[in-house]
């Protein structure tokens, strides 16, 4: 028995590979098929006859329904382990790659991690009833969840607060979603309304904010459309290392796991090695999560984006933080044909944190820059992989660490960070 990509048994029935959901390896089970397929098929869990040292009890009450986490099963450390051994694996067939060391796991809290997320909220009529959380596994339907474990603990019961707030608001059938953004101290949700809300919606909508410690904002349309219910709002903001304190906007990205952030951009710092007469180039700079700590080191950053809003917040971040030698450009950072002058400069050392996409667009400007590291962070080991490979096979580097960031625990993603040294 090995582990699926997705968090399921893998075993081999006359050759031919079966996925069981909730098997884990070294296990002996019994199952049964719920579809067959002409190169596998998929299976259900009937019993564990012997069960894995590594198997634990799930510590969320949902666990199974949910398609939130798929992994609470399975012991802290095995989940770690696992997720390592898919990044190498991953880097070995696709980018036919090895890191010369595998860097130590970067490690957080396994429980009330979480402080962003996106809630989906429906009127169920035949429940005659609202639910409020996740997606069930493998369906379209939400989960019926009462607590969610990974939330901050403060949040911990939204689901079931919002089911109860929204069963009593006018628009129970015009609300199908909300937004949670934590800071360090300030939070927020954003309620997606499909109609506007009448008076009474919006005084329970503003006690509800009261009662839970968040401020309330109302979506009508797009990102743009997002505003606070009443008054000016407390601004939201993180601590990103080296004293440096991140505002965001309730609807921006940022990372979901504190800790983890805190330990990955400290991380990250210290494998690029900036020094005081460095020019550092910080590409998908977002809010600046990366490119004012760096700033703390080096002798000048340039944080690149695709996103004018966040460029412009992470222009207000670098002076709200007194960081006098970070600057920030929008670009499309997958049409390098048209990058602007910021592209035609010499960089020592270059970060990338691309989106799921990976960042193979931007590789071919990397002989110009000609840094003598790179650090790339990822969200998908495959897109990592094949980059891996242009930058190692083609472009003249070599992989000299990986390792994975536990940046969500009991869930199948695997964010990890992968360190390039220039061979020229």
């Amino acid at each position: 028995m090995d582990l699926a990509h997705d968090g399921r048994g893998v075993a081999r029935v006359d050759g031919k590979a079966v996925f069981i959901a909730g098997a884990l390896p070294g296990e002996r089970v019994s199952f049964h098929t719920v579809r067959r397929r002409r190169q596998m098929d998929e299976a259900a869990l009937a019993e564990v006859l012997i069960a894995s040292p590594d198997r634990v009890e799930p510590k969320c009450a949902h666990f199974g329904v949910c398609g939130g986490c798929t992994l609470q099963h399975l012991a802290a450390p095995a989940q770690l382990a696992a997720k390592q051994r898919q990044l190498l694996e991953t880097l070995e067939r696709i980018g036919r790659v090895r890191p010369e060391r595998v860097l130590e796991p970067v490690q957080g809290p396994h429980w009330a991690y979480r402080r962003r997320a996106r809630l989906g909220v429906k009127y169920v009529h035949k429940k005659g009833r609202v639910l409020a959380g996740f997606r069930e596994r493998e369906k379209p339907y939400l989960a019926d969840i009462q607590r969610c474990e990974i939330l901050i603990d403060r949040f911990a019961e939204l689901p079931k607060n919002l089911a109860a707030l929204v069963e009593g608001l006018s628009i129970r059938e015009k609300m199908p979603q909300v937004e949670l953004a934590a800071g360090d101290g300030a939070a927020a949700l954003v309620f997606r309304v499909l109609e506007a809300p009448t008076p009474e919606d919006l005084r329970k909508l503003a006690q509800f904010g009261i009662e839970v410690g968040a401020q309330v904002y109302l979506q009508s349309g797009g990102l743009d459309s997002v505003r606070p219910l009443q008054g000016e709002p407390m601004p939201l903001r993180y601590a990103a290392g080296g004293g440096i304190q991140i505002e965001f906007g309730p609807s921006d990205f940022i990372q979901v796991n504190a800790e983890i952030n805190l330990a990955m951009v400290a991380l990250a710092i210290d494998e690029l090695q900036p020094g005081p007469s460095d020019s550092v180039l910080d590409l998908f700079c977002g809010l600046g999560n990366f490119t004012l700590p760096l700033a703390r080191r080096a002798a000048r950053v340039l944080g690149v984006e695709g996103d004018s809003a966040l460029v412009a917040k992470a222009a207000a971040n670098a002076a709200g933080n007194g960081v006098g030698n970070a600057a920030f450009f929008r670009d499309n950072l997958f049409e390098p044909a048209k990058f602007g002058a910021w592209a035609k400069e010499r960089y020592d050392l270059v970060l990338l944190d691309p989106p799921r996409a990976g960042a193979c667009e931007i590789l071919e400007r990397m002989p110009h820059w000609h840094p003598r590291r790179v650090v790339y962070i990822s969200c998908h080991p495959g897109s990592l992989a094949r980059d891996a490979g242009i930058l190692t096979q083609t472009l003249g580097f070599k992989l000299i660490g990986a390792g994975v960031m536990d940046m969500f625990p009991h869930t199948t993603h695997v964010e990890s960070i992968a360190v390039f040294e220039s061979c020229t």
